[in-house]
């Protein structure tokens, strides 16, 4: 019997090293277009999510004869918290037509809870026609649950934010972990006047945004910077220098009959390129 010689296949070195590079190649080359895929796609989804708060603010008019305040008849409750009162209530259960637009839940003079059932029995819920959104979907947050300060913001235990689809933190809700994104803020036109310049209050929504960025770590001094939208001559003839391109004789904001929403983008800053709004 003839001995035969086995010949062992198998990649040198060298051979390896070349298909890891060419996979790390591969890999730094389509990294960028899958975060790209994943940004249009997280984009998209706001502005689907903008188009349905702009249905329910809508059917909120139709109901109530306007749209929800965003000035701060009370100290530091802001547009956005004021947009989440009126889509899904105060506590969650629905906007009760004789809201104070207090973040406390009180009436006009500061006496019974409009919105504590344990205070007014059923008669609280029956004034009540529900929820304008989906609370599966409408993404309310308390600003407590976003920010690791609420410095200079009203937080009571009920109030919320209805948050963007860029979730940049991550939190518990019901002792279930979710990603929450930034706030939405909102802004009510004032259709009384006709000077751009006072058509929106760019302090709606101060107090929220001067909190800085929704980020994992705390926030530095040195991360809560000064955001264009709080800066009043950003919103010179009108807000935030966000004006309509077709009307070219005089600077004149979008949406001055009704209102705007701005989400701060993958950013997570508001008032830059990124920003995704109603208009």
């Amino acid at each position: 019997m003839s001995n035969e010689q086995k010949t062992i296949y198998g990649f040198t070195i060298i051979e390896l090293l070349t298909a890891i590079t060419i996979i790390a190649i591969l890999v730094a080359l389509l990294l960028p277009s899958a975060n790209m895929v994943r940004r249009i796609a997280k984009e998209s989804a706001q502005k689907a999510r903008l188009a349905n708060i702009a249905i329910a603010l809508t059917a909120f008019r139709n109901d109530y004869g306007d749209y929800p305040p965003s000035d701060m008849n009370s100290p530091n409750y802001t547009g956005a918290q004021m947009l989440a009162e009126a889509l899904l209530g105060w506590d969650l259960l629905g906007f009760h037509p004789d809201s104070a637009w207090r973040p406390d839940g009180k009436d006009e003079s500061n006496g019974q809870d409009t919105y504590d059932p344990g205070t007014t029995g059923t008669t609280s819920l029956k004034a009540r026609r529900g929820r304008y959104l989906e609370l599966a979907t409408a993404n309310a947050f308390h600003p407590s649950d976003l920010f690791n300060t609420t410095t200079g913001l009203s937080s009571p235990t009920n109030t919320f934010v209805l948050c963007d689809t860029f979730g940049v933190r991550k939190t518990t809700v019901n002792n279930k972990p979710v990603k929450a994104g930034t706030p939405i803020l909102y802004y009510r036109a004032d259709t009384s006047t006709k000077v751009a310049a006072d058509i929106y209050d760019y302090t709606d929504n101060s107090p929220l945004i001067t909190l800085g960025k929704v980020k994992e770590n705390d926030l530095q001094d040195e991360e809560v910077v000064n955001h264009p939208l709080t800066d009043p001559n950003f919103y010179s003839d009108g807000i935030g220098g966000i004006y309509d391109s077709q009307i070219t004789t005089i600077d004149w904001p979008y949406r001055p009959d009704s209102y705007i929403l701005i989400s701060a983008g993958a950013d997570g800053l508001y008032g830059t390129r990124d920003d995704i709004t109603n208009f």
